[in-house]
């Protein structure tokens, strides 16, 4: 009998180490299969064509539809085009509005800048947001006539608060525009600089400035990085898009090629 509860006592024993061996192996594969959600990024969206412009609507819905991104739409109540940096000064109002496919959004009256000084320096919301979207905007802007653009008005406006900020535009300068073109290479640039975004590595010293063409024949031909054109020389001729020119000289000369170009804008005019 002694010998019978000896052995009973001592398969309790090894069953309870068992056991304890088992739960300790399933807690570290649970730890180890759990991976912590990607953060959600805050998205100011605005532009100098207006709240109730097809571009901001384009880019709106494409970003709205990217995960854990949250879209706050703060843009003036009318076209701006053309007013560059200027600002209004003073106490700015604002009145609920909605972009063309619905979505919620606040009407400035005033500026491209006054839409980031109401939503920022006016607390028109209620946060900091990660980065700023200004555009897309109907017509190119590159080279000297940047310093005119409401579109790169407004983002520059972002970018003096510290908030990094990209003015992306669409070619040409009149109507048709293809903003599905323009969606997908802000969209591309997006993913490829989301990482930055979130942990704050991103520039903020300099504007982002995104022009992609629309293409007569062909399609958009891939991004490119490239200065600022000194002149604007051949501003409103077409793209070509079927062209096999490499390494333009700058942002003009790229758009003329079918790239779509991207220049790193200082935050402050030329004059």
């Amino acid at each position: 009998m002694k010998r019978s509860a000896q052995a009973v006592a001592t398969l309790g024993v090894a069953l309870l180490l068992f056991s304890g061996c088992s739960s300790s192996s399933n807690t570290n594969e649970d730890a180890a299969t759990t991976t912590t959600p990607a953060r959600t990024l805050q998205i100011l969206v605005t532009n100098d064509d207006g709240v109730g412009s097809d571009g901001i609507d384009a880019v709106v819905e494409a970003l709205r539809a990217q995960p854990n991104v949250k879209v706050t739409v703060v843009a003036p109540a009318a076209n701006q085009s053309g007013k560059g940096g200027t600002v209004t000064g003073g106490t700015l109002t604002a009145t609920d509005a909605t972009t063309k496919s619905g979505y919620p959004a606040k009407a400035v009256n005033g500026t491209p800048a006054d839409s980031i000084i109401w939503a920022i320096d006016q607390k028109g919301i209620d946060f900091v947001p990660d980065f700023v979207m200004s555009g897309i905007n109907a017509g190119a802007n590159m080279g000297p006539v940047i310093d005119l653009s409401g579109t790169v008005g407004a983002a520059r406006a972002a970018v003096t608060r510290s908030i990094p900020a990209m003015a992306a535009s669409q070619g040409p300068l009149t109507a048709p525009f293809d903003f599905p073109a323009g969606v997908k290479q802000v969209l591309a640039w997006f993913d490829s600089n989301r990482a930055a975004i979130a942990d704050g590595s991103i520039t903020r010293a300099t504007v982002f400035n995104l022009n992609i063409p629309t293409c007569p024949t062909g399609s958009v031909r891939s991004l490119v990085v490239v200065p600022l054109a000194s002149t604007a020389d051949g501003y409103g001729t077409a793209p070509n898009c079927l062209s096999t020119a490499t390494n333009p000289a700058d942002d003009i000369k790229a758009y003329l090629e079918g790239y779509a170009s991207l220049s790193n804008v200082s935050a402050k005019p030329a004059s």
